[in-house]
């Protein structure tokens, strides 16, 4: 596949075209599959089965997923997409059911056909939306005392940025440094 290809798929508009079921939208693989066909016409899927079974899915011995792959201008991407319930959650080995099977093969093939840039946006940010944010703490501010060493680093600052106001000044140097009443004065003081 050359980038042009990437490019031409990842152009073609799917407004109008998404389902939305719960909070999601989704291309159907039906809709994917003709819209890929109509740009090329050769485009071919491939399930892949399982040599030992012969089964189309796999399984770890607790769930299952399937193995679907897109070629397009002779490049391949495949998606391997878990067996899962209507809340997106693994089915267990043994309550899979045909049903699933299949409908998982047709949500792997739209995904495989948006690696190729159709539909693609659809699953931008899907691999974050369960992390919770991380949070970072404030750095621990260091002590800071009229005449100590990191005075003279904070008389030059103060000296340079007379401009700005001892308030914007004061709103700074709290970033790093623990400003006691008696800074707040000295640095008033410096200022005026």
């Amino acid at each position: 596949m050359s980038n042009s290809t990437f490019k031409t798929l990842s152009e073609v508009s799917i407004k109008g075209k998404t389902e939305r079921k719960g909070n999601l939208d989704y291309l159907s693989w039906a809709t994917a599959w003709s819209m890929l066909k109509h740009h090329y016409p050769n485009a071919q899927r491939i399930v892949y089965e399982d040599q030992a079974t012969g089964l189309n899915f796999f399984t770890d011995g607790r769930s299952a997923y399937v193995k679907v792959g897109i070629v397009v201008d002779e490049l391949e991407h495949i998606d391997y997409l878990p067996i899962m319930d209507y809340r997106n959650n693994a089915i267990p080995i043994d309550k899979v059911t045909s049903f699933d099977v299949n409908k998982t093969i047709q949500r792997s093939t739209a995904k495989a056909i948006a690696l190729h840039g159709l539909g693609l946006s659809l699953w931008m940010g899907e691999d974050i939306a369960d992390v919770a944010p991380v949070v970072q703490s404030a750095p621990e501010q260091l002590p800071l005392k009229v005449g100590d060493a990191n005075w003279e680093k904070v008389s030059k600052y103060i000296e340079a940025n007379k401009g700005l106001g001892s308030d914007a000044i004061i709103k700074n140097l709290e970033v790093k440094y623990k400003i006691t009443a008696q800074v707040k004065t000295a640095i008033n003081k410096a200022c005026a």
